[in-house]
């Protein structure tokens, strides 16, 4: 499987280590109202869909960059590839 890094261009995917739902980068605020309950959903609820899926990937034999793949469980095929830092950015979440 190929990925298609943003900065470095088609990379094989053996250079990354796959983390997860991309969901993990909505992490909760722990000071609102609800926290634990917020958490336990952030950290033991996962969807497992079959279909177009937002995941976490990291560049651990490259740049070691944080992206988010959207790929199609179903067939492995990559359909956008973006680094996480700007994804964090556009929900309001990094700085």
């Amino acid at each position: 499987m190929i990925i298609n890094h943003p900065l470095l261009g088609p990379r094989d995917a053996a250079e990354f280590v796959y983390l997860g739902d991309a969901s993990l980068i909505d992490r909760p605020d722990g000071e609102q109202d609800g926290a634990a309950a917020a958490f336990h959903t952030y950290q033991y609820l996962r969807d497992n869909p079959a279909g177009p899926h937002e995941e976490l990937w990291f560049h651990e034999q490259g740049d070691r960059s944080w992206l988010v793949v959207t790929r199609d469980t179903t067939t492995h095929e990559i359909t956008h590839v973006r680094l996480a830092r700007d994804v964090a950015r556009e929900r309001g979440r990094g700085q």
